[in-house]
């Protein structure tokens, strides 16, 4: 076996999807991309790793509440982009051509061009360790959208798109909740 530098491990684990977590404080909304996520369980909780070097995380500690946004391989580059500049001096919807639209509970925006919207209130925020923990409000999916394969950031720089998906359903059936 290949030794592993220690300081690069973290793309061996990193490759969850990558998201766009938007925010609105009332008077401007804001999308930033994560690569940082965790479903906690089989219920609509999730985490995220942000902080303060990240001009979102004002509003969302403000607003306790986001939306986190799934977007698919067509739009890459503007997940790129968006990650890439601040929201401090951009406004990123207008900038990457995203359309927000109204959400059912939460005032921060979803993406219409997302694969899917879930929209989330934050019911903990644990300073030592930058992580938003998220409870999930209402989702909707764009079950229309032809493109559905999304995007696994490694860390350093590249990629790995959803790829087939292999079945094992009646094999995992005993741990599996009731209706998933």
């Amino acid at each position: 076996m290949k030794k592993v530098q220690i300081d690069k491990v973290f793309t061996l684990m990193e490759s969850g999807p990558v998201v766009l977590v938007t925010t609105g404080d009332g008077k401007k909304n804001n999308v930033m991309t994560i690569s940082w996520t965790m479903v906690v369980d089989f219920t609509p909780r999730f985490a995220i790793t942000t902080g303060p070097w990240n001009y979102s995380f004002a509003a969302l500690s403000k607003t306790k509440e986001c939306v986190i946004a799934i977007p698919t391989v067509d739009l890459m580059d503007t997940v790129v982009g968006i990650g890439t500049c601040s929201g401090a001096d951009t406004d990123k919807f207008e900038k990457f051509r995203l359309t927000a639209v109204k959400g059912k509970i939460v005032k921060a925006p979803l993406i219409k061009e997302c694969l899917a919207n879930i929209e989330c209130q934050v019911i903990d925020i644990v300073k030592k360790h930058n992580i938003i923990v998220l409870d999930g409000v209402a989702a909707c999916i764009d079950d229309q959208r032809k493109e559905k394969r999304m995007l696994h950031a490694v860390g350093d720089g590249t990629f790995i798109v959803d790829g087939r998906r292999i079945n094992r359903r009646e094999m995992m059936q005993s741990k599996l909740p009731p209706g998933v």
